[in-house]
């Protein structure tokens, strides 16, 4: 089952077939511990309804914070070691990726994230952007992992490898954060084998390509969401980006009007547009 918040309500999709969900805020759904329960339920009733319109579609986030994950793949190991070695700091990155405790960061309010076919943004005061394409968690207020999302990480390497204490002021801005287009239900973890693939496309023509799969992912996201919820609270629950396993090469960097096509078979596809 998918889950999507649209401009007229929440929608769910199974089996080709759409359920309007009404009576319930996206919030107070979201944040149900039988949250996968509920939808079957709608589903069993049988009240079918019409298909939306995918350009009403919003970023499925309201009250949540989300969070990300670094380093949790080797390619991006080696791409930040690389980015701040001048900086002194790339040993850093070796050992977190080496260590029992993972790399956690706050990454963007709700109102700082975009849905689908909304635009993400750049730094005015960066010369070297990248998106991070990453599986994402929906959590629920007491740590259990409801569903699955696109997100796309959008990312400042110059100004993060000038000095890695610089990490918040390249990943965090208005903008920074794109998620969609559903959440994913599944009572059961996305297999090791699902791919991610991301598609950058300049003047038509393709900038960029890449893909990975969950196979390369080194953190299990239950230990990821464990470490982030010691000694803090989610009362609406939140988001959980997993890392990325998909770097640009150095030469690349993000100009308006790339278009940005992340794909997560089974949730979907993610397209965003730079401004």
């Amino acid at each position: 089952m998918r889950l999507y918040r649209t401009q007229q309500g929440p929608y769910l999709l199974s089996e080709n077939l759409y359920y309007r969900v009404e009576g319930i805020s996206w919030d107070a759904l979201i944040t149900r511990e039988d949250l996968r329960d509920f939808c079957r339920s709608i589903v069993e009733r049988g009240e079918r309804t019409k298909a939306f319109a995918y350009g009403t579609l919003l970023a499925p986030v309201e009250s949540q914070e989300v969070w990300a994950a670094g380093v949790t793949y080797y390619r991006s190991r080696s791409a930040r070691i690389e980015e701040s070695k001048d900086a002194g700091g790339g040993d850093f990155y070796d050992r977190v990726y080496s260590a029992t405790r993972p790399e956690l960061f706050f990454k963007a309010a709700g109102h700082r994230v975009v849905g689908p076919n909304a635009k993400v943004k750049i730094r005015s005061d960066a010369k070297w952007s990248v998106p991070e394409p990453e599986m994402t968690l929906l959590v629920s207020p007491k740590g259990t992992i409801l569903g699955y999302t696109i997100g796309n990480d959008m990312s400042s390497r110059d100004i993060e490898g000038e000095n890695p204490l610089y990490l918040p002021q390249a990943k965090v801005y208005d903008g920074s954060c794109a998620l969609g287009p559903c959440i994913f239900l599944s009572p059961a973890p996305l297999p090791a084998a699902t791919r991610i693939e991301i598609q950058i496309v300049r003047n038509s023509e393709t900038a960029f390509s890449g893909s990975t799969s969950l196979s390369e992912l080194k953190r299990d996201p239950k230990t990821l969401v464990s470490y982030l919820f010691r000694d803090n609270s989610f009362p609406q629950g939140c988001f959980l980006m997993t890392g990325t396993g998909i770097v640009p090469p150095d030469s690349f960097t993000l100009a308006s009007g790339d278009q940005i096509r992340i794909v997560i078979d089974p949730i979907g596809t993610l397209a965003n547009e730079v401004a």
